[in-house]
């Protein structure tokens, strides 16, 4: 019952409050820690490959058994001193492993950029959010990319995380988060990386691979109750979910371009080379900055829902 509590304080304070700039964020902590850890893995290696792949292992367990078990130390220490202490802290890491109104938040920059016609600005304001190149995005190809982030990230940054917290509280929530950080920091399919963040990229695929498909069918239910087109957002999601690298980041997309009938993906710069990628969806419609929005309100509905559902499971599960 503990845990469905410091769940839905989070989720309320993570949609009054956000994430504010000012406020340090513990994924930084756990970010620096990967940093270190592959400053020490490179240095070990000396540039052997197999030295990288098993030290890409090591950074693996190390931070993830740190970023656990660190919660879990200070949240027993703060129940010994006063169990409303150990609540409040827990409500308010779970609040800061929820990222639903900084997707939002950072969409709708883009948003208004593109209402008000500043197509270099709108670029700015995207390329804060994805990973591709955004200089030569026509208004378009911007609009696809911030719908595309908020579509993906409904899973990876507000669904899967949900589901972690509400199994293990903000301890699991947490391990969850760094998986997703190293496969941020060390998960690309360039030299550079290929081996010491292959163990990262395999395991973020792992963990997230029932999250995402629990979350593109949520977000068919959210689609109807949103007013959205639910049977094509099936339609596409049947169709399209394996058209990605990722074996997850597609199935939430391609829910979205179904429920808003729009095309979504297609080929992309990275690094400043262009890499060829299938579509998802079909074009009924031309994309416009409204879609941004409408991503967002379908990425509130799944988390309604998730939590409404889940939440209802837990709670029966504490009955028992």
């Amino acid at each position: 019952m503990r845990i469905l509590a410091v769940c839905l304080t989070g989720c309320i304070l993570d949609f009054v409050l956000g994430d504010p700039y000012w406020l340090y964020h513990p994924v930084r902590l756990i970010g620096a820690l990967i940093a270190k850890c592959e400053q020490i893995c490179r240095r070990i290696a000396n540039g052997s490959k197999r030295r990288l792949l098993i030290g890409g292992g090591v950074i693996f367990v190390v931070v993830l058994l740190v970023s656990t078990a660190v919660p879990a130390g200070v949240l027993y220490l703060a129940e010994k001193i006063h169990p409303l202490l150990s609540f409040g802290l827990e409500s308010f890491w779970c609040y800061q492993i929820l990222a639903a109104r900084s997707l939002q938040t950072e969409s709708m920059k883009v948003y208004r950029e593109l209402k008000k016609q500043d197509l270099p600005a709108a670029r700015k304001a995207v390329s804060m959010i994805v990973g591709r190149d955004t200089d030569s995005l026509d208004a378009e190809g911007v609009t696809k990319a911030a719908v595309e982030t908020v579509a993906e990230n409904t899973s990876d940054g507000v669904i899967a995380p949900l589901l972690f917290l509400l199994i293990g509280g903000a301890p699991l929530g947490f391990a969850y988060k760094a998986v997703n950080t190293m496969d941020s920091m060390l998960g690309y399919k360039e030299e550079t990386y290929l081996y010491i963040g292959r163990t990262a990229a395999k395991a973020d695929d792992v963990v997230n691979y029932i999250p995402a498909r629990i979350s593109a069918l949520l977000m068919i239910a959210g689609a109807f109750l949103c007013g959205m087109d639910g049977k094509q957002a099936w339609k596409i999601f049947l169709r399209d979910r394996r058209k990605h690298a990722s074996p997850n980041s597609a199935q939430t997309e391609s829910v979205c371009a179904g429920a808003l009938g729009i095309q979504l993906a297609g080929d992309a710069c990275y690094f400043g080379k262009r890499y060829k990628k299938e579509t998802i969806g079909d074009p009924l419609r031309s994309v416009e900055a409204e879609d941004i929005k409408r991503a967002a309100l379908l990425m509130y509905a799944t988390e309604i829902l998730t939590l409404f559902l889940f939440g209802s499971l837990r709670f029966l599960l504490c009955l028992i």
